[in-house]
């Protein structure tokens, strides 16, 4: 009777098929079932042993490696082979041995092993424990050599027997040499379909060769695995024989993942073939003819991306014997080990980072201002990488990046289109260059204190109100911020096209802040600048669309050009004879990759930059770059840029796996989900905004879904950043600032930088591990049953306290105001017809303590003044933190929206309010003399 109890309970922890669904991905998945099955072997091997019943265990060893079979087929480890023992051990019932081959693979895959040494998983299985552990040893010298041979795995598209598959594993290994600076394994796939599983899934894969002849169609048909290939379009493939297919594979992989490196194997006239697809392969092979030929092109190809000309640079310059005879004592190191007093210094940070200070002006090293050398060279690298024209590095973050590109594209009195709630570096950027600045708002989100981003119609509607004032060759730029801070995504380049439609040469500045690790995979590369810029480059210059415009153009007419109702509510098409793609991007690379503080980047992809940019820009440059920039940043921009290329793909696949299995944990926790949930997508973007109905991508019930993901992302005005994880906690009837520190901060040590009323910001990152996913949990549950634990302990006077102060952060939420307007003396528009204002102006002129004075907002002096009608204006940016988006700028009017907003607010900073002072505003007659020179 216990035994089929057991039997019972073993059958039921095998993974089924139908249980996949709660896994986001295969990546995500692939572990678990290897850990599970390695526990089931042994509990088959022990029971066998003692003549139990097996048979639970058994269907659930069955179960777990059938399932793995087909995942690990687009894996070099284990390989085909190894699965073929693990049957026959099982069907020999040798369940000792079998349990022994997967531990020890489970041991390989836990500690990565088996990218820096083969493993035999066959041999010697008839040893004990302590043997086997000593052969997974590692000694320092194998590690020493593992770092400097990097390990990946090279993608055979090819539909050819077992038995060539081990021809050609043997024939390339037989080609390594011990100079070579890399080592590889072969994954061999037979279709189409599974050499772009293959691609999406194993994220060691970095080369791939493509061969002729083999079918479009995968048999593989597990659905975590098919729904790698939801949107992804194979109409051309169908239409294709499978001789003809290689090309069109090569574009397509391409697209998913720009930096795998991909070679052509044909049967064709190679020189026939070469013009038309070198641009996406790095090499095309006649018949493979020379294994060693192609094995050194893989390496090479791998060294290219691996390569860091600067780092390198600086490295080898550290090593070199100098004398110091300029203005750097802390220059190799010498003011710190010569002091007595500092000498922990040199202990905490090591002598290398002294080794590499130095100057530009000292020689040895390239400069930031005028690169030609390894900096030059880093920055094309980054291009690259990030898909731009051209890219610049920035060692003082990406406020003084977007003051730098706002600088260089517009003038005094140009006008500049600007989010609002934009950070605040934009809005002194257009205090600096004199750009007059006309506020777009986001829409509102009153329940959560936040804003969302701004709707399309919204940037159109000011354009033609720009068009309708004979005013819009005076606007110059679009500003807006993609992704937002809190996780909401731009249709990047329908919001381009769109505008180009209407003015067919405006500049695009994308303030990507936090973006930066979105090029590293399909799904979020789509929605980035850089990409939508150069599909809508690409776009512009086909046949095909100029056929579409026609079409499009001669629609618009016959429903009416000229009317303002027809533009809003159509989907516009610029004429490509006149449109021009200028786009600029802005990354903070240390906030979203890998980089020191302050690293960030400036992508480029303008067509008109040589002949219109480049000269201011490298002026703007010049302003706000220090002469004397940072080495050890610039170092590690170009190390996150390798990193970008060679596992930016594993690690941010990885983060986002993380960011799920943390929505997925607290859906279907009881006791968590009484008093959290993460925010949905349907609770951050209004319906109107998500033609795809799609109001979420996990469903308790159903699990993941991959389809829902695919097409929100290719279709919605906006998506959600699965990664930025938004907890409402106005249920706990505790405030979003106190929740962080009191709880989160001062009783855990969770860290996190965003807060409104009634939510917390988590966020993951390529950094984040299983670990500190399970620490978070674990808070939370303690948090959660330290809630409950009060609530049973009150009495009815502090239980009408907590359901007040629920009711304050879930009911009755203040509600967030637009942008007022500009006071009319900041007012430069053409009889005041527009918006824009110049803030500039207001900045300055606040600088005369004469002109401004105080209004408390606490004992209603302001609201008396505002009763006799004057027009209150504020002197300051006034920027509450949180939610941190500026609610006043100088020269804008009060409303009375605004002061019930401020009073609303819990929150313990506002910056540029003082309240013992109260709002600094322009004095009434300050406003009436600058309102009367204007007029002059």
């Amino acid at each position: 009777m216990t035994e089929n109890r057991a039997s019972n309970e073993d059958s039921s922890l095998a993974p089924t098929r139908k249980s996949l669904n709660f896994y986001h991905n295969a990546n995500q998945l692939r572990f678990d079932p290897w850990h599970r099955l390695e526990r089931y072997a042994s509990r088959l091997s022990e029971r066998h042993a003692r003549q139990g019943d097996i048979t639970g265990l058994k269907r659930a060893v069955h179960e777990a490696l059938s399932i793995l079979e087909t995942i690990e087929y687009y894996t070099a480890f284990p390989s085909k082979d190894d699965f073929q023992h693990f049957w026959k051990l099982f069907e020999r019932v040798e369940y000792q041995p079998l349990a022994r081959m997967i531990s020890r693979l489970v041991r390989a895959l836990s500690s990565h092993s088996y990218r820096r040494r083969m493993i035999q998983l066959t041999r010697n299985l008839d040893r004990d424990d302590a043997e086997e552990d000593r052969d997974l040893l590692e000694t320092a010298a194998e590690r020493e050599v593992s770092a400097l041979r990097p390990y990946f795995e090279v993608l055979f598209v090819d539909d050819i027997s077992d038995e060539d598959i081990r021809s050609l594993r043997v024939g390339l290994r037989e080609m390594r040499r011990a100079e070579d600076k890399f080592i590889y394994e072969v994954v061999v796939v037979p279709t189409f379909e599974d050499a772009l599983i293959a691609v999406l899934f194993n994220y060691n894969i970095q080369a791939c060769v493509i061969r002729y002849g083999f079918p479009l169609r995968s048999k593989n048909q597990l659905e975590i695995l098919q729904r790698y290939l939801v949107g992804i379009d194979e109409t051309e493939a169908k239409d294709q024989t499978d001789i003809d297919r290689g090309p069109l594979l090569g574009s397509t992989i391409a697209e998913l993942r720009p930096e795998l490196d991909l070679y052509l194997v044909t049967d064709v006239a190679v020189e026939d073939l070469a013009g038309k697809v070198t641009q996406k392969f790095r090499r095309i092979f006649y018949r493979q003819e020379d294994y060693l030929e192609l094995h050194l092109s893989i390496l090479r190809g791998i060294g290219t991306r691996y390569q860091t000309p600067f780092f390198t640079a600086l490295r080898e310059f550290s090593r070199q014997p100098t004398g110091v005879f300029h203005a750097m004592p802390i220059s190799r190191g010498k003011s710190v080990t010569k002091s007595h007093w500092i000498q922990d210094m040199a202990q905490f940070y090591g002598i290398n980072i002294f080794l590499a200070e130095t100057s530009a002006t000292s020689g040895g090293l390239d400069s930031l201002l005028q690169p030609h050398g390894p900096i030059k060279r880093a920055q094309e690298l980054a291009a690259r990488a990030f898909g731009a024209q051209r890219t610049y590095f920035v060692t003082n973050g990406t406020s003084t990046a977007n003051k730098i590109v706002v600088q260089a594209l517009v003038r005094p009195g140009d006008i500049v289109l600007v989010d609002r709630d934009c950070h605040k570096s934009h809005h002194y950027g257009m205090v600096l260059s004199g750009a007059y600045v006309s506020y777009l708002d986001s829409y509102p989100l009153e329940q959560y204190s936040m804003y969302g981003a701004v709707p399309l119609e919204a940037i159109k509607r000011a354009l033609l109100s720009y068009k309708q004032a004979g005013q819009l060759d005076r606007v110059k730029v679009l500003l807006l911020t993609n992704c937002t801070f809190d996780g909401i995504v731009y249709n990047v380049e329908r919001v381009m096209e769109e505008c180009l439609a209407i003015k067919p040469d405006l500049v695009f500045l994308w303030d990507e802040a936090w973006f930066a690790f979105a090029s590293c995979v399909p799904t979020y590369r789509r929605r980035t600048a850089m990409t939508a810029a150069r599909h809508l480059h690409e776009r512009y210059r086909s046949a095909a669309y100029r056929e579409q415009y026609e079409a499009f153009r001669e629609s618009l007419e016959a429903r009416g050009l000229s009317h303002e109702q027809t533009w809003l509510d159509t989907r516009l098409l610029p004429d490509p004879d006149k449109v021009r793609i200028r786009v600029y991007a802005t990354h903070s690379t240390h906030k979203s990759l890998t980089s020191l503080r302050q690293g960030s980047m400036i992508h480029v992809y303008d067509q008109a930059f040589r002949h219109k940019v480049a000269e201011p820009f490298d002026e703007a440059f010049m302003t706000h770059t220090s002469t004397s920039p940072n080495y050890q940043i610039l170092a590690s921009l170009d190390l996150g840029r390798r990193q970008v290329e060679l596992e930016g793909f594993e690690l941010v696949q990885k983060q986002i796996e993380l960011a799920m299995a943390l929505r997925e944990r607290v859906a279907s926790n009881p006791v968590l989900s009484r008093h959290f949930r993460f925010l949905l997508a349907k609770d951050m973007i209004p319906s109107e905004f998500r033609p795809s109905g799609i109001d979420a991508y996990y469903s308790p019930e159903t699990g993941w879904s991959n389809y829902n993901l695919e097409e929100a992302w290719a279709t919605d005005d906006f998506v959600v950043d699965p990664t930025r994880l938004t907890l409402d906690i106005g249920r706990t009837g505790i405030d979003g600032d106190t929740f962080k520190n009191k709880y989160l901060m001062d009783k855990y040590g969770i860290q996190i930088n965003k807060t409104s009323r009634n939510t917390v910001l988590f966020m993951t990152n390529i950094g984040t591990t299983r670990s500190s996913v399970a620490y978070l949990l674990g808070v939370l549950v303690k948090i959660a049953a330290e809630l409950e634990q009060n609530l049973e302990d009150i009495g009815p006077v502090e239980r009408r306290l907590h359901d007040r102060r629920v009711h304050s952060l879930t009911e009755d939420l203040p509600p967030l105001p637009d942008f007022s307007r500009f006071h009319e003396a900041f007012s430069p528009g053409s009889d005041r017809q527009t918006p824009e204002g110049d803030i500039r102006k207001a900045y300055f002129m606040a600088y005369d303590e004469d002109q401004c004075e105080y209004l408390r907002i606490d004992d209603g002096s302001i609201d008396e003044e505002m009763a006799t009608g004057r027009e209150v204006v504020a002197s300051s940016f006034i920027i509450p933190y949180p939610p941190g988006f500026p609610i006043l700028v100088p020269g804008q009017v009060i409303s009375r929206e605004i002061l019930a907003f401020m009073r609303a607010l819990d929150v313990k900073e506002i910056h540029g309010y003082q309240p013992e002072l109260g709002l600094r505003v322009f004095t009434d007659q300050a406003l009436k003399e600058t309102n009367a020179a204007s007029g002059e």
